[in-house]
C-alpha cells in the first residue's frame, strides 16, 4: 500500500497484549497529514526500525526509560525519514534524517531529535549497524564486557542487529567468540560471514551440551539480550570474574502474570557470590552524551574497511510492520529488521 501525499497512516497500539502480540493488538487508522508549525518540519518516513524494547513499551508498566503508549497513539520507533516541509531554519524540504516518527508515513518534529544523515548510502544502517543496536553492542562489550585478548566472549541472538556486532568487535579485540542462535542457517553466517570461532543452535535438543563443548575453557564474557533457557545452559560455565552485560532478555517480554518457569534467582545469586561475576545491566540512552561520537568513528570505520558485516531483514509495507514485530520477538527475522515504508 503506497504513500499518500494527503493520507497520514498510522498503526497505533489498540489493546495490551497479554504474550504474544497479534493483529487484534494494533489497529491501521488515517488521518489528515499535518502542517507543520513555526520551528516544526514534517518528516515522511522511509524506513522504520523494529526492535525488541517495543514489546514493553505495550505493557502498563510504571517509571522506566521510556514511557507506555498510550490506548490509540502510535507505536513508538525510531526512523529514517524525508523532510517532506520545513519551518526551521535548521533543516530543508529534502533533507535525509533519522529521528523517532514511529509506526507511521508522516510525523512531525521540533527538530531536537533529529539527526541529519547527510548523503549515507544506505540510509536504512543509520537504524542498525551504524545506529543504537549497533551502539548497543559497542558501549555493552567495551565498557562492560571488557574483553581481553583470548578470552571467550559467549553471545545470544548471535545474527541479530546487536549480538552480530557484539561477536565482531569481540574479533577484533583478539577474543574467542561462540555465538548461540536459532538455526542451522544463522550459525553457518555466525562462523562463515561474521567470522565466529563457533555457533550453536538454540533449537539443538542437545544445545546446553554443544554449548558447553563450544567452551572448553569457560565463558568470560556473556553478552546477555535473550534470557530463559539460554541462559540457564550458559550460568554454569560461567569463568571466575566473568563480567555479564545485559541490555535485554526478550524470552521473557511476552511473558504475562500467569507465566509459570523455574525460580533461577537462588542458583543466580550463588553463583554470582561463588565466581565473583560481574552482572550489570544498561539502557543505551544513558550513553549518547560521552560515547556516540566515539562509537560513530570508530563503528563507521569498521564497517567502510569492511571489518565488521551487516545484514538487514528488510520488510515492505507499513502495513506489515505488526507481523513482521511478532515475528522478531520469535526470532524469525535474519539481521536487522527494518520496515521500508517508501522509497
Amino acid at each position: 500500500m503506497p504513500q499518500s501525499d494527503t493520507v497520514n497512516r498510522r498503526i497505533v497500539l489498540a489493546a495490551r497484549p497479554q504474550g504474544v502480540p497479534t493483529p487484534q493488538h494494533f489497529h491501521l487508522d488515517e488521518a489528515a497529514v499535518p502542517e507543520p508549525d513555526d520551528g516544526q518540519v514534517l518528516l515522511r518516513t522511509l524506513y522504520l526500525s523494529l526492535d525488541p524494547y517495543m514489546r514493553q513499551l505495550m505493557n502498563e508498566i510504571g517509571p522506566t526509560y521510556a514511557p507506555s503508549v498510550a490506548i490509540g497513539a502510535a507505536m513508538p520507533g525510531g526512523a529514517v525519514s524525508r523532510v517532506a516541509k520545513s519551518r526551521n531554519p535548521r533543516f530543508q524540504a529534502g533533507d535525509v534524517v533519522l529521528g523517532n516518527a514511529g509506526w507511521q508515513d508522516y510525523a512531525l518534529s521540533n527538530g531536537d531529535d533529529l539527526v541529519a544523515l547527510g548523503d549515507l548510502a544506505q540510509p536504512s544502517l543509520a537504524l542498525g549497524g551504524l545506529g543504537m543496536p549497533a551502539f548497543t553492542a559497542y558501549v555493552g562489550l567495551g565498557d562492560i564486557g571488557r574483553p581481553q585478548p583470548g578470552e571467550t566472549v559467549v553471545v545470544a541472538a548471535a545474527t541479530g542487529a546487536v549480538g552480530a556486532v557484539v561477536g565482531q568487535i569481540a574479533k577484533l579485540k583478539g577474543a574467542r567468540v561462540v555465538g548461540i542462535a536459532g538455526g542451522a542457517a544463522k550459525c553457518r553466517y555466525a562462523v562463515d560471514e561474521l567470522g565466529f570461532d563457533a555457533c550453536t543452535d538454540r533449537h539443538d535438543p542437545a544445545f546446553a551440551e554443544r554449548l558447553a563443548a563450544a567452551c572448553p575453557d569457560g565463558i568470560d564474557v556473556y553478552f546477555e539480550n535473550v534470557g530463559g533457557a539460554v541462559f540457564d545452559a550458559v550460568l554454569p560455565l560461567l569463568s571466575i570474574g566473568a563480567r555479564v552485560p545485559v541490555c535485554g532478555v526478550i524470552a521473557h517480554y511476552n511473558d504475562d502474570a500467569t507465566s509459570t518457569g523455574p525460580n533461577r534467582l537462588p542458583l543466580l545469586t550463588t553463583m554470582m557470590v561463588q565466581k565473583r561475576i560481574r552482572m550489570q545491566g544498561f539502557v543505551i540512552l544513558d550513553h549518547y552524551a560521552d560515547r556516540y561520537d566515539d562509537f560513530r568513528r570508530e563503528m563507521g570505520g569498521w564497517v567502510a574497511s569492511g571489518r565488521v558485516k551487516l545484514r538487514e531483514d528488510v520488510v515492505d509495507g507499513l502495513e506489515n510492520a505488526p507481523a513482521a514485530f511478532a515475528g522478531l520477538l520469535e526470532g524469525r527475522n535474519f539481521g536487522k529488521l527494518v520496515v521500508r515504508v517508501a522509497d
